[in-house]
């Protein structure tokens, strides 16, 4: 007990209510703000995706969201930072200990998996947003003898550039956790949150004043109009799927990361008004800003059939953009810029959570513990590099097979898992906890229906078709049928999957012992000892 009550009076917190916010923006504002909605908005009807996406936020987004606030909150009582001690103290409100070491254990487990893993192919794409801003604001794309996409896979495939920025960015990283969440991860939302909207702010204006200047037919109020006038013959099964995806992503649910922030709370801080705050920040971002953006933009040069390129949006048809826009090096510095902000604030979080889970279960001190972790993330990170360097083809396929297990679907059995414990087994007695300092309360009837029922529903039905989904396009085959073009990338699709494995059952070994550690005595009785 004495240990716990001396590691809480020791732990870190948030300097002002807006600190706060901003670094839980800068969490949830990413990469898939600016680089993945527009694509998929586009890919999946643009209007047509617009509606599931907004029910996705309501049903799913913002009960998930207070939850996580709630069980990080509850968590930094404790003097604990990490997802898997707090989901045991969640646990055990409806069960035995025992049976709590395993749900802990469990979502430790994952969320390791997903702080490390996401983030180790995530810290190369913010490498090339701040290699492509350097570019950007030198004329490395600009001339139109060699295309853009071909550019692009010359910049993954250098080995000079790809290590550079990359390190570069973990370095970055690194010294910002090293200096604790008042003066590190705080400070640096402040700056950069900020001039993000700024440039995002800018860069919007200029998207809306583009006129037509390739084709009368394209225009940038004509890429609006795609993005908010749904075609109902477009709206489909996977397009929903894919809105509840991005949900989740945009956000970053389902990774304990906003535990992980919210465990840094004083005891009567409003963690409603900041759930709100946090998606309004983010959704302002992602369907106000990148949305008018990029989706004009795109449209006014590329037309509709621009849209639809996947990661080449950003990094291949935007500069072709650049290359015939008016001041077109400005604007892509500061477009690249916006992106390197944005990445590089969400990768704080996933950097922070691990160093402290150094600090916490190990008791390495903070500014040593975040060098450790970048030393990880270069494990961890080098075949995202050396796979197109070796391989010379920029198809990815060890990314892509960490993404879509550990960034798109073990992250909705994690949202899952909070949902029924928090609702089911700590029930009726979290909502004075979460209304606890409150400008605005939580009513009865939101946590009674949508926390434990319409979200736990909705998500079980996401994760049933996503899983029917997989199945079909052939990734629980031993061989990945997407590869069967290019056999030579199996090897690579196969190391990802055995990462993946080991990492969550390391994960789940790391979060049982460490849970262990701290609530031995309780676990063995089997009845709980510990209580604030």
């Amino acid at each position: 007990m004495s240990d716990l009550l001396s590691t809480e009076e020791a732990r870190d917190s948030w300097g002002s209510k807006i600190g706060l916010i901003l670094a839980m923006a800068g969490n949830a504002v990413g990469l898939g703000n600016f680089w993945r909605f527009p694509y998929q908005a586009a890919q999946n009807g643009g209007g047509a995706f617009m509606v599931p996406y907004f029910i996705a936020l309501v049903v799913l987004g913002l009960p998930i969201m207070i939850s996580e606030w709630h069980i990080g909150k509850f968590g930094g009582r404790y003097g604990h930072g990490t997802l898997a001690p707090m989901m045991y103290l969640q646990a055990r409100e409806g069960m035995k200990p025992k049976k709590a070491l395993v749900v802990g254990s469990v979502c430790g487990g994952i969320a390791f998996a997903v702080t490390l893993l996401i983030n180790s192919y995530y810290n190369h794409i913010v490498g090339w947003t701040l290699n492509y801003s350097f570019m950007s604001a030198t004329g490395g794309y600009m001339d139109h003898s060699v295309t853009t996409s071909e550019i692009f896979s010359e910049t993954i495939q250098n080995p000079f550039g790809v290590f550079l920025f990359w390190i570069l960015a973990l370095i970055g990283l690194a010294f910002a956790v090293s200096k604790g969440i008042k003066k590190g991860i705080e400070s640096w939302a402040k700056i950069m949150m900020p001039v993000l909207y700024c440039f995002g702010i800018f860069l919007a204006i200029r998207a809306l004043t583009l006129g037509s200047p390739v084709n009368p037919d394209w225009s940038a109020l004509k890429g609006l109009e795609y993005v908010w006038n749904p075609d109902w013959s477009h709206l489909t099964w996977t397009g929903t799927l894919s809105a509840a995806g991005q949900i989740f992503f945009t956000l970053s649910l389902g990774m304990g990361l906003i535990s992980h922030y919210a465990s840094y709370l004083k005891p009567d801080d409003d963690i409603v008004v900041s759930s709100i705050a946090t998606i309004s920040l983010n959704e302002f971002a992602e369907v106000i800003l990148a949305a008018t953006i990029v989706i004009p933009i795109s449209f006014a040069y590329l037309g509709e059939a621009g849209l639809t390129q996947g990661i080449g949006l950003a990094f291949v048809s935007l500069p072709n953009v650049f290359r015939d826009m008016a001041f077109g090096n400005l604007f892509g510095t500061a477009w690249f810029l916006l992106l390197f902000f944005a990445g590089f604030t969400s990768s704080l979080a996933m950097f922070s959570y691990l160093t402290t889970l150094l600090e916490e279960d190990i008791g390495v001190k903070r500014r040593y513990g975040s060098w450790c972790i970048f030393g990880c993330y270069i494990l961890f990170g080098l075949p995202v590099a050396l796979e197109p360097i070796l391989t010379k083809t920029d198809a990815l396929a060890y990314f892509t097979e960490v993404d879509n297990w550990i960034g798109q679907y073990l992250i909705l059995f994690l949202g899952l898992f909070e949902l029924l414990i928090l609702g089911w087994f700590v029930g009726k007695k979290a909502l004075p906890e979460i209304n606890r300092g409150g400008i605005w309360k939580l009513p009865r009837w939101f946590f009674g229906l949508l926390i434990r029922f319409v979200a736990p529903v909705t998500l079980s039905i996401v994760i049933v078709f996503s899983t029917l989904q997989y199945s079909n396009q052939g990734y629980f085959n031993l061989m990945p049928e997407y590869l069967s073009a290019t056999p030579e990338l199996i090897p690579w699709a196969l190391l990802a999957r055995g990462v993946v494995l080991f990492v969550v059952a390391g994960g789940i070994v790391i979060s049982y012992i460490s849970i262990k550690r701290k609530y031995g005595d309780e676990i063995r009785q089997n009845k709980i000892l510990i209580r604030k």
